[in-house]
Protein backbone atom coordinates (compact mmCIF):
# COMPACT_ATOMS: atom_id res chain seq x y z
CA UNK A 1 0.00 0.00 0.00
CA UNK A 2 1.03 3.62 -0.38
CA UNK A 3 3.06 5.11 2.43
CA UNK A 4 0.84 6.11 5.33
CA UNK A 5 1.64 7.36 8.82
CA UNK A 6 -0.75 6.21 11.54
CA UNK A 7 -0.79 8.46 14.61
CA UNK A 8 -1.34 6.44 17.79
CA UNK A 9 -2.65 8.17 20.91
CA UNK A 10 -1.24 6.71 24.12
CA UNK A 11 -0.69 7.47 27.77
CA UNK A 12 2.91 7.96 28.88
CA UNK A 13 3.38 5.22 31.49
CA UNK A 14 5.94 2.51 30.61
CA UNK A 15 3.14 -0.05 30.23
CA UNK A 16 1.00 2.21 28.03
CA UNK A 17 4.00 2.95 25.81
CA UNK A 18 4.81 -0.77 25.56
CA UNK A 19 1.25 -1.45 24.42
CA UNK A 20 1.26 1.39 21.88
CA UNK A 21 4.64 0.29 20.51
CA UNK A 22 3.33 -3.28 20.27
CA UNK A 23 0.38 -2.10 18.17
CA UNK A 24 2.72 0.06 16.07
CA UNK A 25 4.93 -2.96 15.36
CA UNK A 26 1.93 -5.12 14.42
CA UNK A 27 0.68 -2.48 12.00
CA UNK A 28 4.08 -2.01 10.38
CA UNK A 29 4.57 -5.78 10.06
CA UNK A 30 1.09 -6.42 8.70
CA UNK A 31 1.02 -3.49 6.27
CA UNK A 32 4.38 -2.88 4.52
CA UNK A 33 4.82 0.81 3.79
CA UNK A 34 2.90 1.91 6.85
CA UNK A 35 4.69 4.10 9.37
CA UNK A 36 3.53 4.94 12.87
CA UNK A 37 3.93 7.86 15.24
CA UNK A 38 3.12 7.84 18.95
CA UNK A 39 1.12 10.82 20.22
CA UNK A 40 1.80 10.86 23.97
CA UNK A 41 -0.91 12.28 26.19
CA UNK A 42 -1.65 12.75 29.88
CA UNK A 43 -5.06 11.72 31.23
CA UNK A 44 -6.95 12.87 34.31
CA UNK A 45 -6.26 9.51 35.95
CA UNK A 46 -2.52 10.06 35.44
CA UNK A 47 -2.61 13.48 37.08
CA UNK A 48 -4.43 12.57 40.29
CA UNK A 49 -2.17 10.19 42.21
CA UNK A 50 -2.99 11.16 45.79
CA UNK A 51 -6.50 9.67 45.87
CA UNK A 52 -7.98 6.22 45.20
CA UNK A 53 -9.64 5.93 41.78
CA UNK A 54 -12.95 5.11 43.46
CA UNK A 55 -12.88 8.50 45.21
CA UNK A 56 -12.04 10.47 42.05
CA UNK A 57 -15.20 9.20 40.41
CA UNK A 58 -16.27 9.25 36.80
CA UNK A 59 -15.65 6.86 33.94
CA UNK A 60 -12.96 7.11 31.32
CA UNK A 61 -10.30 8.46 33.68
CA UNK A 62 -7.55 6.98 31.51
CA UNK A 63 -9.09 7.33 28.03
CA UNK A 64 -10.99 10.61 27.68
CA UNK A 65 -8.07 12.78 26.58
CA UNK A 66 -7.01 10.16 24.02
CA UNK A 67 -10.54 10.09 22.62
CA UNK A 68 -10.57 13.88 22.41
CA UNK A 69 -7.33 13.70 20.44
CA UNK A 70 -8.93 11.44 17.85
CA UNK A 71 -12.09 13.56 17.59
CA UNK A 72 -9.97 16.68 17.06
CA UNK A 73 -7.89 14.96 14.37
CA UNK A 74 -4.64 14.89 16.35
CA UNK A 75 -4.53 11.06 16.32
CA UNK A 76 -5.92 8.28 14.13
CA UNK A 77 -6.25 5.53 16.75
CA UNK A 78 -5.88 5.09 20.51
CA UNK A 79 -4.47 2.09 22.35
CA UNK A 80 -6.00 1.15 25.70
CA UNK A 81 -5.88 -1.47 28.42
CA UNK A 82 -9.40 -2.87 28.02
CA UNK A 83 -9.98 -2.79 31.77
CA UNK A 84 -9.84 1.04 31.55
CA UNK A 85 -12.31 1.40 28.67
CA UNK A 86 -15.85 2.54 29.56
CA UNK A 87 -18.80 0.62 28.16
CA UNK A 88 -20.04 3.59 26.13
CA UNK A 89 -18.01 5.49 23.55
CA UNK A 90 -18.29 9.13 22.48
CA UNK A 91 -20.31 9.72 19.32
CA UNK A 92 -18.07 9.06 16.33
CA UNK A 93 -15.70 6.61 18.05
CA UNK A 94 -15.81 2.86 18.61
CA UNK A 95 -13.73 -0.15 19.54
CA UNK A 96 -12.27 -1.46 16.28
CA UNK A 97 -10.08 -4.34 17.47
CA UNK A 98 -9.00 -6.33 20.51
CA UNK A 99 -5.65 -8.11 20.46
CA UNK A 100 -4.95 -11.63 21.71
CA UNK A 101 -5.21 -11.60 25.48
CA UNK A 102 -2.15 -11.87 27.72
CA UNK A 103 -2.35 -13.66 31.10
CA UNK A 104 -5.59 -12.25 32.60
CA UNK A 105 -4.85 -13.10 36.24
CA UNK A 106 -3.99 -10.95 39.23
CA UNK A 107 -0.47 -11.43 40.58
CA UNK A 108 0.76 -11.56 44.16
CA UNK A 109 4.04 -9.65 44.34
CA UNK A 110 6.03 -9.90 47.57
CA UNK A 111 9.62 -10.00 48.78
CA UNK A 112 8.55 -11.91 51.89
CA UNK A 113 5.88 -14.43 50.89
CA UNK A 114 5.52 -16.86 47.99
CA UNK A 115 1.78 -17.49 48.09
CA UNK A 116 -1.42 -15.87 49.27
CA UNK A 117 -1.78 -18.65 51.84
CA UNK A 118 1.52 -17.63 53.49
CA UNK A 119 0.40 -14.07 54.25
CA UNK A 120 -0.10 -13.33 57.95
CA UNK A 121 -3.64 -12.50 59.04
CA UNK A 122 -2.80 -8.81 59.54
CA UNK A 123 -0.66 -8.42 56.42
CA UNK A 124 -0.23 -4.99 54.83
CA UNK A 125 -1.41 -5.47 51.23
CA UNK A 126 -1.23 -2.72 48.63
CA UNK A 127 -4.00 -2.15 46.08
CA UNK A 128 -6.34 0.70 45.21
CA UNK A 129 -8.75 -1.65 43.41
CA UNK A 130 -12.04 -2.13 45.28
CA UNK A 131 -12.47 -5.39 43.34
CA UNK A 132 -9.21 -6.77 44.71
CA UNK A 133 -9.89 -5.27 48.13
CA UNK A 134 -13.25 -6.98 48.64
CA UNK A 135 -11.84 -10.38 47.67
CA UNK A 136 -8.80 -9.94 49.93
CA UNK A 137 -10.91 -8.77 52.88
CA UNK A 138 -13.26 -11.74 52.48
CA UNK A 139 -10.30 -14.07 52.97
CA UNK A 140 -8.17 -11.92 55.29
CA UNK A 141 -10.65 -9.96 57.41
CA UNK A 142 -7.85 -8.53 59.59
CA UNK A 143 -5.58 -7.57 56.70
CA UNK A 144 -4.61 -3.94 56.19
CA UNK A 145 -5.53 -3.24 52.57
CA UNK A 146 -3.71 0.02 51.84
CA UNK A 147 -3.94 2.42 48.86
CA UNK A 148 -1.42 1.93 46.07
CA UNK A 149 -1.40 4.24 43.03
CA UNK A 150 1.12 4.99 40.30
CA UNK A 151 2.61 3.06 37.39
CA UNK A 152 4.01 -0.45 37.76
CA UNK A 153 7.55 0.71 38.56
CA UNK A 154 6.29 3.17 41.17
CA UNK A 155 4.23 0.47 42.87
CA UNK A 156 7.13 -1.97 42.91
CA UNK A 157 9.40 0.70 44.41
CA UNK A 158 6.92 1.23 47.26
CA UNK A 159 6.88 -2.52 47.93
CA UNK A 160 10.68 -2.68 47.86
CA UNK A 161 10.85 0.25 50.30
CA UNK A 162 8.99 -1.89 52.84
CA UNK A 163 5.67 -0.04 52.73
CA UNK A 164 3.77 -3.31 52.18
CA UNK A 165 4.12 -7.02 52.88
CA UNK A 166 2.68 -7.71 49.43
CA UNK A 167 0.95 -5.93 46.57
CA UNK A 168 -1.49 -7.14 43.93
CA UNK A 169 -0.88 -6.21 40.28
CA UNK A 170 -2.13 -7.46 36.93
CA UNK A 171 0.06 -10.32 35.70
CA UNK A 172 -0.17 -9.01 32.12
CA UNK A 173 1.50 -5.70 32.94
CA UNK A 174 4.45 -7.36 34.66
CA UNK A 175 4.88 -9.85 31.81
CA UNK A 176 4.77 -7.14 29.14
CA UNK A 177 7.37 -5.06 30.97
CA UNK A 178 9.74 -8.04 31.27
CA UNK A 179 9.11 -8.38 35.01
CA UNK A 180 7.54 -11.83 35.13
CA UNK A 181 10.15 -12.77 37.72
CA UNK A 182 8.50 -10.39 40.20
CA UNK A 183 5.35 -12.54 40.25
CA UNK A 184 5.34 -14.63 43.43
CA UNK A 185 2.02 -16.27 42.55
CA UNK A 186 -0.45 -15.94 39.69
CA UNK A 187 -3.77 -15.93 41.50
CA UNK A 188 -6.39 -18.35 40.24
CA UNK A 189 -9.62 -16.55 39.26
CA UNK A 190 -11.34 -18.43 42.08
CA UNK A 191 -9.06 -16.56 44.52
CA UNK A 192 -9.04 -13.18 42.74
CA UNK A 193 -11.50 -12.75 39.89
CA UNK A 194 -9.93 -10.38 37.34
CA UNK A 195 -11.26 -7.02 36.19
CA UNK A 196 -13.43 -6.72 33.10
CA UNK A 197 -11.11 -6.94 30.07
CA UNK A 198 -7.96 -7.50 32.15
CA UNK A 199 -4.97 -8.55 30.06
CA UNK A 200 -6.52 -7.43 26.75
CA UNK A 201 -5.43 -4.48 24.60
CA UNK A 202 -8.10 -2.56 22.69
CA UNK A 203 -7.74 -0.22 19.73
CA UNK A 204 -10.25 2.61 19.34
CA UNK A 205 -10.73 4.70 16.22
CA UNK A 206 -13.18 6.94 14.39
CA UNK A 207 -16.25 5.16 13.04
CA UNK A 208 -16.04 6.98 9.69
CA UNK A 209 -12.38 6.08 9.03
CA UNK A 210 -13.16 3.14 6.74
CA UNK A 211 -9.56 2.42 5.74
CA UNK A 212 -8.37 2.39 9.36
CA UNK A 213 -11.23 0.15 10.46
CA UNK A 214 -10.44 -2.35 7.71
CA UNK A 215 -6.77 -2.39 8.72
CA UNK A 216 -7.53 -2.89 12.40
CA UNK A 217 -9.83 -5.82 11.65
CA UNK A 218 -6.70 -7.69 10.51
CA UNK A 219 -5.34 -7.38 14.06
CA UNK A 220 -8.55 -8.42 15.84
CA UNK A 221 -8.52 -11.68 17.82
CA UNK A 222 -12.02 -13.13 17.65
CA UNK A 223 -11.67 -15.50 20.63
CA UNK A 224 -10.54 -12.68 22.91
CA UNK A 225 -13.22 -10.46 21.41
CA UNK A 226 -16.01 -12.88 22.35
CA UNK A 227 -14.72 -13.21 25.92
CA UNK A 228 -14.30 -9.47 26.46
CA UNK A 229 -17.73 -8.81 24.88
CA UNK A 230 -19.31 -11.08 27.48
CA UNK A 231 -17.48 -9.34 30.31
CA UNK A 232 -18.36 -5.86 29.06
CA UNK A 233 -22.02 -6.82 28.58
CA UNK A 234 -22.13 -7.82 32.25
CA UNK A 235 -20.50 -4.55 33.24
CA UNK A 236 -22.93 -2.54 31.10
CA UNK A 237 -25.92 -4.19 32.76
CA UNK A 238 -24.44 -3.45 36.19
CA UNK A 239 -23.55 0.09 35.05
CA UNK A 240 -20.09 -0.42 36.47
CA UNK A 241 -16.82 1.33 35.79
CA UNK A 242 -13.25 0.29 36.49
CA UNK A 243 -13.49 1.88 39.96
CA UNK A 244 -16.23 -0.34 41.41
CA UNK A 245 -15.92 -3.78 43.10
CA UNK A 246 -16.95 -5.78 40.03
CA UNK A 247 -15.02 -8.74 38.64
CA UNK A 248 -15.76 -10.67 35.48
CA UNK A 249 -13.80 -13.23 33.50
CA UNK A 250 -14.89 -15.24 30.46
CA UNK A 251 -12.83 -17.95 28.79
CA UNK A 252 -13.19 -20.43 25.97
CA UNK A 253 -13.19 -24.05 27.12
CA UNK A 254 -13.61 -26.77 24.48
CA UNK A 255 -15.33 -24.36 22.12
CA UNK A 256 -17.78 -23.02 24.70
CA UNK A 257 -17.77 -19.85 26.77
CA UNK A 258 -17.55 -20.10 30.55
CA UNK A 259 -17.87 -16.94 32.60
CA UNK A 260 -17.75 -15.95 36.23
CA UNK A 261 -18.95 -12.66 37.67
CA UNK A 262 -18.65 -11.02 41.07
CA UNK A 263 -19.85 -7.95 42.96
CA UNK A 264 -18.56 -7.39 46.48
CA UNK A 265 -18.85 -5.00 49.37
CA UNK A 266 -15.43 -3.28 49.68
CA UNK A 267 -15.10 -4.47 53.29
CA UNK A 268 -15.38 -8.11 52.19
CA UNK A 269 -18.45 -8.76 54.31
CA UNK A 270 -20.67 -9.70 51.37
CA UNK A 271 -19.68 -11.04 47.95
CA UNK A 272 -22.14 -12.13 45.30
CA UNK A 273 -20.95 -14.61 42.69
CA UNK A 274 -22.46 -16.10 39.54
CA UNK A 275 -21.27 -18.28 36.67
CA UNK A 276 -22.64 -19.49 33.36
CA UNK A 277 -21.86 -21.56 30.24
CA UNK A 278 -22.94 -20.45 26.76
CA UNK A 279 -22.36 -20.96 23.05
CA UNK A 280 -19.75 -18.64 21.58
CA UNK A 281 -22.38 -16.67 19.66
CA UNK A 282 -24.23 -15.88 22.89
CA UNK A 283 -21.41 -13.92 24.54
CA UNK A 284 -23.29 -10.70 25.25
CA UNK A 285 -26.50 -12.37 26.40
CA UNK A 286 -24.42 -14.56 28.74
CA UNK A 287 -22.84 -11.45 30.26
CA UNK A 288 -26.26 -9.90 30.80
CA UNK A 289 -27.54 -13.13 32.38
CA UNK A 290 -24.63 -13.14 34.83
CA UNK A 291 -25.41 -9.53 35.74
CA UNK A 292 -29.10 -10.30 36.25
CA UNK A 293 -28.17 -13.22 38.52
CA UNK A 294 -25.92 -10.94 40.61
CA UNK A 295 -28.60 -8.24 40.81
CA UNK A 296 -31.21 -10.79 41.88
CA UNK A 297 -28.89 -11.85 44.71
CA UNK A 298 -28.69 -8.25 45.97
CA UNK A 299 -25.67 -6.77 44.18
CA UNK A 300 -27.64 -3.63 43.33
CA UNK A 301 -27.62 -2.63 47.01
CA UNK A 302 -23.81 -2.59 47.06
CA UNK A 303 -23.56 -0.65 43.81
CA UNK A 304 -26.19 1.91 44.86
CA UNK A 305 -24.47 2.45 48.21
CA UNK A 306 -21.17 3.19 46.43
CA UNK A 307 -22.88 5.71 44.14
CA UNK A 308 -24.17 7.59 47.18
CA UNK A 309 -20.75 7.90 48.85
Amino acid sequence: MTEKTIRIATRQSPLALWQAEHVAALLEQTFPGVKTELIKMVTRGDKILDAPLAKIGGKGLFVKELEQGMLEGAADIAVHSMKDVPVEFPVGLHLAAILTREDPTDALVSNLYSTLAELPANAKIGTSSLRRQCQLKERFSEAQVLPLRGNVNTRLAKLDAGDYDAIILASAGLIRLGMKGRIAQSLDPSDSLPAIGQGAIGIECRVDDVEMNNMLQRLHDFDTGHCVSAERAMNARLQGGCQVPIGGFAQLINGQLFMRGLVGDPDGSVLYRAECWAEIGQAESMGRNIADDLLAQGADKILQALLLE
